[in-house]
């Protein structure tokens, strides 16, 4: 009887602590979105632009850029803010292989499932590291973030004040009934100029691959549905 009432205690302070852990992680963010929403509120309206409406993602590691588009009720996005990325780790071109501290290019999507308000980092949401295209060449890795606390071992780290305005418009979002959000993450600003400077860079063919989905939204201002063929990304409109 001593050894069950003993296991008992064990597998109730497991569970609280589990319930403790949740309650934090929702006062964090809670917490968060209650400091940064009457400011963003008022910033989308100016641009006429609204809370909960889907968001869209866009990376750049050579510029250290994040913006965050949203999108407005004609069905094509604005962009909403660019934020600084404060920390990036390895160099540009893709990840490879786990423990190689490179930050994932490519295209990506969070459902809510990947939203962590319990990160180490404050906030975060996962990027979904390694998609179909990463699988379909071999590349492993694992937890591949956006998230706070201005550190970066393979993902995109920023301020925590700023994370705390992507994560909660894209939360909102979320719960809004998009059914996920797109991350592009591009070594650069994909120009013509640019990718003629890349030539002969032996990532020359996988970014050429990338900016089609670069092309495509520029275009659109819609993001493209993004299915893998041959081991190469293939982009089609949304439906």
């Amino acid at each position: 009887m001593a050894v069950l009432c003993g296991l008992a205690v064990q597998v109730g302070l497991r569970y609280v602590s589990r319930v403790n852990a949740q309650s934090s992680s929702e006062k964090r963010d809670q917490a968060a979105a209650e400091r940064v929403l009457p400011e963003l509120k008022k910033a989308l309206e100016a641009k006429g632009l609204r809370v909960g409406a889907p968001v869209f993602i866009r990376v750049f590691k050579e510029e250290r850029q994040l913006e965050l588009w949203v999108k407005k009720d004609g069905g094509t996005y604005e962009l909403f803010r660019t934020y600084p990325v404060v920390a990036i780790s390895g160099e540009l071109g893709p990840k490879l292989a786990e423990g190689d501290n490179q930050a994932p290019e490519g295209f990506y999507h969070v459902p809510p499932a990947a939203m962590k308000p319990d990160s180490t980092f404050h906030l975060a949401f996962n990027l979904g590291y390694p998609n179909a295209y990463d699988r379909a060449h071999g590349r492993t890795g694992s937890f591949l973030m956006v998230h706070g606390a201005e550190v970066s071992i393979g993902c995109y780290a920023m301020t925590n004040e700023k994370i705390e305005e992507i994560y909660t418009l894209c939360d909102l979002a979320l719960k809004n009934g998009q059914a996920f959000f797109r991350v592009h993450a591009f070594p650069f600003r994909m120009t013509d100029k640019r990718m003629a400077d890349a030539a002969g860079n032996q990532w020359e063919d996988f970014w050429k691959n990338l900016k089609e989905g670069y092309d495509f939204f520029e275009r659109e201002k819609t993001p493209p549905e993004v299915s893998v063929s041959g081991g190469r990304y293939v982009f089609q409109t949304a439906r």
